[in-house]
């Protein structure tokens, strides 16, 4: 159901602008491009509103229609999402395959993901935009037809695929479901161990996987493409402070990111709607930053993540004339913006001093002598200290070495504790 088509593909991009949306051009070659499609004419045109049957009018069909045969295109790429009739009607007039902006990018997602998960959520939101799109793939059984063994099988094929793809939809979300509960228990760990996670989030292309790569020394793959990084990673950093935190790298966002991939990726956007900070990348060079700024925060809202502390990071400043690396601050002193470069390196520092701000160690070492009534002190200290080491007394007391935050310390304050 799912075959890959070979990359290099002859596409005719249609771009439209609408009162009602404007959509950028230049991305739409940037997903195809990303898709393995090879762009080789584009129709644009300008329109009130969308026509319901086509989508684009009579006039603008035909117009496609000629830049297909003229270019021996066998594959037509819209930069707007179509009904399920409009892409059936513009592919039957065609005869050639259409793609709507969410099917292409879903086609790119499904190129990307490595990992089981990322495969499931992939599979996910393929099977759901699928699912009304089923008639497409039965117009030779439509129509009823007279004779024996020839009445009525269109209905009984799309009851039949629409059934299968109900049942693989609820496998699929059961296995994921899974997946969810491990990557809770694995947030509540760190929350237990009191480490501190920050997210990377941004607009796809945006460099956040050449920023993690840098901070952490990892090698996730980072390409100037769009939707490279598509697994989410997750590695320890360690800032100038020696404290310990988690980067997570994540999917970059888009405009009119898919409700499909919203929603089958939400274990995964998960990370960034519990961490403890955001780290924003921007691409500085981007002429409509203002607008991609504006639709990471919209994915952030729709994932319940927008209350949470952000950091923005402006990324690519070595493709800016004049512009070195520096914090600027509210007038509180609080940092709210960095200027950077990852690729180069240079603010790399500044960032980690900020980190570094943000998250000051309070962890102290005690020693403490417990006494055998204080049982269930010392177990919980088992639970919010590290135990260094510890030592049986002869009464049936305990001697404890251990690290423990200074917020922690109401729970030793019948214990006489000293430093060591």
């Amino acid at each position: 159901m799912f075959e890959r088509p070979q990359s290099g593909e002859r596409a005719v991009l249609v771009h439209l602008t609408l009162q009602a949306n404007q959509e950028d051009l230049s991305e739409l070659r940037e997903l195809a491009k990303s898709a393995g499609a090879e762009p080789v004419c584009v129709v644009v045109g300008n329109r009130r509103s969308p026509d319901s049957k086509y989508f684009v009018g009579t006039g603008k069909l035909e117009e496609i229609r000629q830049a297909v045969e003229e270019h021996s295109a066998d594959l037509v790429l819209f930069n707007h999402s179509l009904s399920p009739s409009q892409e059936r009607n513009v592919e039957k007039a065609l005869n050639v395959r259409v793609v709507d902006r969410n099917g292409l990018i879903l086609d790119i997602f499904a190129q990307r993901a490595q990992t089981f998960e990322g495969k499931l959520q992939v599979e996910l939101a393929q099977l759901r935009h699928l699912s009304t799109r089923l008639v497409r793939g039965w117009t030779h059984l439509e129509r009823q037809k007279g004779g024996i063994g020839l009445r009525g099988p269109g209905e009984t094929q799309l009851e039949t695929d629409r059934r299968l793809l109900g049942v693989r939809i609820k496998q699929i979300q059961a296995r994921l479901e899974k997946v969810k509960k491990q990557r809770h228990q694995g947030r509540l760990k760190r929350k237990k161990a009191e480490i501190s996670s920050v997210s990377l989030v941004g607009y796809t292309n945006a460099g956040k996987s050449t920023l993690f790569n840098a901070l952490t020394g990892a090698n996730a793959y980072a390409a100037d493409q769009l939707f490279a990084t598509l697994d989410p990673t997750l590695r320890n950093c360690l800032l100038p402070n020696n404290t310990e935190i988690v980067l997570a790298d994540t999917v970059g966002f888009i405009r009119h990111l898919p409700h499909e991939l919203v929603a089958a990726f939400r274990s995964t956007l998960q990370e960034a709607s519990e961490a403890d900070l955001l780290l924003h990348v921007i691409d500085a060079n981007a002429e409509d930053r203002d607008d991609t700024i504006f639709q990471v925060n919209q994915v952030l809202t729709d994932i319940d993540a927008y209350q949470i502390r952000q950091l923005q990071i402006f990324n690519k400043i070595d493709l800016l004339p004049d512009v070195k690396p520096h914090v600027d601050r509210d007038d509180t002193g609080n940092a709210v913006r960095i200027w950077l470069s990852a690729q180069t390196g240079e603010g790399l520092d500044l960032l980690q001093e900020v980190l570094a701000e943000s998250f000051t160690p309070s962890k102290i070492r005690r020693h403490c002598r417990l006494r055998p009534d204080q049982a269930g002190i010392r177990a919980k200290l088992f639970d919010f200290a590290k135990i260094i080491n510890e030592q049986c007394q002869d009464d049936g007391g305990w001697d404890i070495w251990m690290e423990i935050d200074q917020k922690k310390l109401g729970l030793l304050k019948d214990v006489v504790m000293e430093e060591f």
